[in-house]
């Protein structure tokens, strides 16, 4: 197995994580810079250093698994920083620095067999949308889409019934749930900044069906872009 360390410790992977060096797997050290995952060489596993700077960390592991590659990242942090791990980053499991090889191992071939046997059936593709319920990652055109939880249902929802109408209160109750006590204006705020974020270009994808609701139409074709005024 191929483990990709992210770090920006001088000594690698094996100052971050020294169990590593007792493991049987090829190991490349890559640096903990987002802008430089997609020329990071490919792995079976992604190690993220998230001993020092969390918000680097964060970035990096959303940036992984924005690439939708399956591969799947195990975050190595410091007891301070558990209180700071979030699901919205994208990582598949988690270690502490002087975690023994035994559980190091352990952790990183489990993490990989549930990659290679879970992702897979939770990603969809809808027209130009590619959703990902694993990663929470909706791509549009290769492109990730920087979505709220909220938006992320509500988009997935849609793509789910593709050309199916819901009304406001149907939307309200299957995404918000029945104990929302908001009222339906919610709905038409979300769908707005659903389609800020879909572009100009492909704003249309989400349909108004005047004095009934939504729905979603891949099939609906992108928008021109506006010619440049001469100036």
């Amino acid at each position: 197995m191929q483990v990709l360390v992210l770090t920006s410790r001088p000594e690698g992977g094996k100052g971050l994580l020294p169990a590593l060096e007792l493991l049987d797997h090829d190991l490349v050290t890559g640096t903990l810079d987002p802008a430089g995952v997609a020329s990071a060489p490919r792995a079976d596993v992604v190690v993220v250093d998230a001993t020092a700077d969390l918000a680097q960390a964060a970035q990096t592991c959303r940036v992984v698994a924005a690439a939708d590659t399956g591969v799947p990242v195990v975050v190595v942090i410091g007891e301070g920083g558990l209180a700071a791990l979030k699901g919205t980053w994208g990582f598949e499991d988690w270690l502490l620095p002087g975690a023994q090889p035994a559980e190091a191992e352990t952790r990183l071939r489990l993490a990989a067999e549930r990659a290679g046997h879970q992702r897979s059936g939770r990603a969809a593709s809808v027209g130009d949308l590619a959703i990902n319920e694993d990663t929470y990652v909706v791509r549009l055109r290769g492109h990730p889409l920087d979505l709220t939880f909220r938006e992320f249902e509500l988009l997935k929802f849609l793509a789910q019934h593709p050309g199916r109408v819901f009304t406001r209160s149907q939307l309200l109750q299957e995404v918000w749930g029945y104990d929302y006590f908001g009222g339906t204006r919610t709905v038409d705020v979300h769908i707005r900044r659903l389609r800020a974020k879909l572009g100009a270009e492909h704003e249309g994808l989400i349909g108004t069906v005047r004095g009934v609701g939504y729905k979603l139409d891949p099939n609906v074709p992108p928008r021109a872009a506006e010619p440049d005024t001469p100036t």
